[in-house]
């Protein structure tokens, strides 16, 4: 018995040092890489290339997938290899990447798991602010949540866009676990804040349980997690890493009406993004006042074989029963048919405006 384990002791001692030579030479490698992207940083700046490109992101992460033979999974690769290219940006210049704040906010999730935490993630007062730091050119990226699987669209968003001029370069899929985070007892709390669309994505939940207490609307889940560290009797509905940074007792944990509740954020920049050959475009127009009038614009892309994903409807804010369109396509918007569905379909808006094409993504990034 003795002699199995000291066999055993020397087995895992020798395959620890093949994982200490193991990563020295990954070391080196990763150094070997670095230096190479310093060259490329100083190659983009003498040429004004932006430092993030969403196209060279999704061809790199996905011949990564392609190459990778197991038994790392591959959600463990594309970790690694986000946080190696956060690194990166780091070395060829420090990317400022805006959001919706404070800390702890969903959106700084979505930034952190799209960017990693070698870039400097600034927290905004609200999604209007990330839009005009954007355009300001004080923020390279911003991250703005777009659409709930639950609560829908996210109207500030859908409305910074109508006077912006940003690109969308980027989409950020997460799955979005709502907690009650207060400092007291759960008989004790008087009011709960949050951002509007989280209590819709936690109606059903909040009907059953606190059907007779304030509902406090703010700016955002890390805002409310914020005013209720120092506030007895507020609770907030937030993450776990706002309960976390804001000393918070989980009171109930997973309190979001659909299990599988997923948020969408959009990366927006100064600068569009290339062709991937697996990309969506988002626009918005305005249509004629006219019996028919969408339905002709809709079936411009219909004749292209372009496929609609989703249609949002706002008010224009300008006019009244005036709406724009906000839609979602597959297809980038340099593709041939793609281009000539929206000269077709210029003919027949108000406006159209391309908001920006992107890669599309496929799963939620963890």
């Amino acid at each position: 018995m003795a002699t199995d384990e000291q066999s055993n002791i020397q087995d895992l001692g020798q395959l620890r040092k093949q994982i200490d030579g193991l990563d020295t030479q990954i070391i080196d490698l990763l150094n070997q890489r670095a230096e190479v992207v310093v060259k490329i940083g100083e190659a983009k700046q003498l040429c004004g290339t932006p430092i993030y490109a969403p196209d060279r992101e999704h061809a790199v992460l996905k011949r990564l997938e392609d190459l990778n033979r197991g038994p790392l999974p591959q959600k463990t690769l594309r970790a690694i290899y986000r946080e190696l290219m956060s690194g990166s940006f780091a070395l060829e210049k420090p990317l400022r990447i805006g959001y919706l704040g404070p800390e702890g906010s969903f959106s700084n999730i979505a930034a952190v798991r799209k960017f990693g935490g070698s870039v400097d993630h600034i927290p905004l007062a609200d999604i209007r602010a990330v839009f005009e730091e954007v355009s300001l050119g004080r923020c390279d990226l911003g991250v703005v949540p777009i659409e709930n699987s639950v609560g829908g669209g996210v109207v500030d968003t859908l409305d910074s866009f109508i006077d912006s001029h940003v690109h969308i370069c980027a989409e950020v899929l997460v799955e979005v676990h709502h907690n009650l985070l207060a400092s007291c007892a759960a008989d004790e709390i008087t009011t709960i804040a949050s951002k509007p669309d989280v209590f819709a994505q936690c109606r059903n939940w909040l009907s059953s349980r606190f059907k007779q207490t304030a509902l406090l609307p703010v700016a955002s889940t890390a805002k409310a997690a914020e005013m209720a560290s120092g506030r007895q009797g507020l609770a907030a509905i937030g993450s776990s890493l706002a309960a976390e940074i804001y000393d918070l007792r989980i009171v109930f944990a997973g309190i979001e009406d659909k299990v599988d509740n997923m948020t969408r954020f959009f990366v927006i920049s100064k600068t569009p993004a290339g062709r991937t050959g697996d990309d969506k475009t988002a626009l918005v127009f305005t249509s004629a006042h006219r019996a028919g009038a969408l339905v002709d614009v809709l079936n411009v892309f219909s004749r292209q074989n372009i496929n609609l994903t989703n249609i949002i409807t706002r008010p224009s804010m300008k006019r009244n029963w005036e709406y724009y369109f906000f839609v979602n396509a597959e297809g980038h918007y340099e593709d041939p048919n793609f281009a000539d569905a929206l000269e077709e379909a210029r003919g027949l808006c108000g406006e159209l405006h391309v908001l920006g094409s992107f890669p599309r993504a496929t799963e939620p990034i963890g």
